[in-house]
């Protein structure tokens, strides 16, 4: 009976020595962390993982073997909430990716997707409805739109690539590792350790803006085609948006990037069908062809606008981190990049041109109002489709980025997990869903301006996210492994982006005003 009380008692005072050596590595893990230091060796680094992984759990009450042995002993002396590192990195330059949920990571349930359908997913984002805008940025642009039209796709290409390398730093075997998570974990490692939070939050207000303005823009132009599609009937414009807005409800049920990928795919199908149709009619008419109405010239109030469209067109870098964290292989995401954004620059000049040579100087913000009233009710039906086919992206990125920021941020949460114990998604949760997709209908009923609009986006976040930031954070973050030509192409690329973003954000905004003093004239 004694050597059984001696081995309990041997057993208990072994789990509590384990259990507080593991603590007092947490606390030294989370100093050296928030000092930015990295572990010395490979062992080391290995015991860092470990070290900050078990803190981590502890924190948050995950059922570990040692934490089973102090709960059937008893209660174990000592504070509950050690000072580690469960909110930064494990790279000391940022905030933590999100918690598990309760019960599981969530993470390790979703599915992958393949380098195809990542390529869906970008191609739905810069092929999107916002091509229907481009040829009117040439009317204001003439041949210079049309650069504009290749710059953007060749800049965005290569600072979506510089803003996934963000995400990745040289081990001591000089082998890439993923240290961070998101766009948000990028912003926050550049401003850190003086401001680590600063720039996760300007990042964060940037992407729910962009993408909110993107899901509007999809509502008000889906109300806009079916208005024009079907005049002799009696519904306004409005109401068309609200036939939309029900119709696009069911988004609120999205729970992975597997299932936005189907509705991408189709999408992009939707979107080869508009462009076959639409060229076709404008090569019918190749004879009427206006050549001499496309110059070297711009219209100075107005082509600032037509910049914005432009580089709206070509925004996918809030998708990017996302993306390429889901691929299953992530070593192809360069290639993709380049396919999508070739076949993009690629039929949009051809479409751009095609169209504005048709109708020229009567060329309208959204170009199938040109179109015969035959043939225009055909495409317009297929590009409401294409929009409601393209809300669900933009709508699951924002949904994601809300979640993450007010929701799953740790014990710095403003308000309680909207996920249950085996990650169903709560009653209360899905209502903030659906709420957004109505904010969305609302917004689109009182700005119903689509070139304004989308020129507004652009020149205020989708330069930001797409020029100014992605070239920033790669000096700050890279400086040490960059060339020279590096170097050069990210400053002129931040100085054209401002100069891109300060004029296109003015002329919308005068656009706008002027755009509501006719209304109330009228």
């Amino acid at each position: 009976m004694a050597h059984l009380i001696r081995h309990k008692l041997s057993n208990k005072l072994t789990n509590a020595a384990h259990t507080v050596s593991n603590k007092s590595q947490a606390k030294v893990s989370g100093v050296f962390a928030r000092l930015g230091f990295q572990a010395a060796t490979d062992e080391e680094g290995l015991g860092f993982a470990e070290c900050d992984d078990l803190d981590y759990d502890y924190r948050h009450g995950m059922q570990m073997d040692v934490l089973q042995g102090e709960e059937e002993g008893g209660h174990v002396e000592g504070d509950g909430d050690l000072d580690g590192d469960s909110h930064y990195q494990r790279d000391g330059t940022g905030p933590r990716p999100a918690p598990l949920k309760t019960g599981g990571s969530l993470d390790e349930d979703k599915p992958k997707i393949t380098t195809w359908e990542a390529g869906w997913n970008v191609t739905n984002a810069i092929q999107g409805m916002f091509v229907l805008g481009l040829p009117y940025a040439i009317l204001h642009g003439g041949y210079l739109g049309l650069f504009l039209i290749i710059f953007a796709a060749v800049v965005c290409c290569y600072t979506g690539k510089i803003l996934i390398a963000c995400l990745y730093e040289d081990n001591e075997d000089g082998v890439k590792v993923r240290v961070r998570d998101s766009y948000v974990d990028i912003a926050n490692a550049c401003c850190a350790p003086r401001f680590p939070a600063l720039g996760g939050h300007v990042v964060n207000v940037a992407q729910i803006i962009e993408l909110v303005m993107t899901c509007i823009l999809y509502v008000v132009v889906s109300g806009n085609l079916m208005v024009n599609s079907f005049p002799g009937f009696p519904v306004s414009q409005k109401a068309w948006s609200v036939v939309a807005t029900v119709a696009l409800l069911p988004c609120a049920f999205l729970k992975n990037l597997k299932a936005v990928s189907k509705f991408s795919l189709l999408c992009t199908m939707a979107h080869f069908v508009i462009n076959v149709l639409v060229i076709a009619y404008c090569l019918s008419r190749a004879r009427d062809w206006a050549w001499d109405k496309v110059k070297f010239y711009i219209d100075v109030k107005k082509f600032p606008i037509s910049i914005g469209i432009i580089v709206f067109s070509y925004t996918s870098q809030i998708f990017l981190p996302s993306l390429e964290g889901n691929m299953s292989r992530p070593s192809e995401f360069h290639c993709m990049m380049d396919w999508t954004h070739i076949s993009a620059c690629v039929l949009k000049g051809l479409f751009a041109l095609v169209a504005y040579l048709t109708w020229a100087d009567a060329t309208k913000e959204v170009i199938t109002d040109n179109l015969p009233s035959t043939i225009r009710a055909v495409v317009n039906i297929f590009l409401v489709a294409k929009a409601l086919l393209s809300y669900p992206l933009p709508f699951f990125a924002a949904v994601e980025v809300l979640e993450k920021s007010f929701f799953q941020d740790g014990g710095r949460a403003v308000f309680p997990d909207c996920y249950g114990p085996n990650g169903q998604l709560k009653s209360w949760g899905l209502g903030l869903r659906v709420t957004l997709v109505v904010f969305t209908l609302l917004m689109a009923v009182f700005v119903p301006h689509f070139a304004l609009l989308m020129g507004l986006t652009g020149s205020l976040t989708g330069a930001g996210l797409c020029f100014l930031l992605p070239s920033l954070f790669h000096l700050k973050l890279q400086w040490r492994n960059l060339l020279w030509h590096h170097v050069f192409f990210d400053v002129a690329i931040f100085v054209i982006g401002g100069i891109c973003a300060i004029s296109g954000f003015i002329h919308s905004v005068e656009g706008l005003i002027e755009a509501y003093r006719y209304n109330l004239h009228d």
